[in-house]
């Protein structure tokens, strides 16, 4: 198989994300509007081209004034900032269907390399004859390498939110003829 361009498919996609909140439960969010160039030979992603744009107002965790909140100066700073950006720079092989992604990820003015686990899921035909590919991601990161320093101290001890924030991705990608 050679190279060819893949098209996410939003209804069938997710960017999803966690953080700890009080440092005794998790909270979880996603972010609606978001889009990716995928250019790949799906039997070996090692030479794929991947670039993902986020558009940071779509973020939903249930709560619309910590929704606001995180929009806010205090966090992504939307107005100054509406995009996170992901681009590959190297894609290692695994295993079989595993891979190592890194890439520089671009978020309230700051890039730095991150690294998503990535599992190639495989790709069947859909009941139109079309290719659609499926992928797994996932990575961590500390939101204050970001610029993302905004906390509250808790009266008995600790910090309202956590700074590891964990990333999940699921695509599901259509070949373009």
């Amino acid at each position: 198989m050679t190279k060819a361009v893949w098209n996410i498919d939003k209804s069938h996609s997710s960017l999803e994300f966690t953080v700890k909140h009080m440092m005794i439960s998790k909270v979880k969010g996603v972010f609606n509007e978001f889009d990716a160039t995928v250019e790949a030979d799906v039997n070996d992603l090692t030479d794929a081209a991947v670039e993902f744009s986020v558009d940071l107002k779509s973020i939903d965790t249930r709560n619309e004034d910590r929704d606001n909140h995180l929009r806010s100066n205090d966090f992504f700073d939307i107005e100054n900032h509406p995009k996170m950006t992901f681009v590959a720079t190297d894609i290692k092989k695994k295993s079989d269907n595993e891979y190592d992604v890194v890439g520089d990820l671009s978020l309230r003015g700051v890039t730095k390399p991150v690294t998503f686990d990535l599992t190639m899921e495989g790709v069947h035909k859909d009941p139109w004859g079309n290719e659609v590919a499926g992928f797994s991601g996932s990575t961590k990161l500390n939101r204050k390498d970001f610029g993302l320093v905004w906390n509250a101290a808790l009266e008995t001890g600790g910090v309202l939110v956590g700074e590891e924030v964990k990333i999940n991705i699921e695509l599901e990608a259509h070949k373009q003829a």
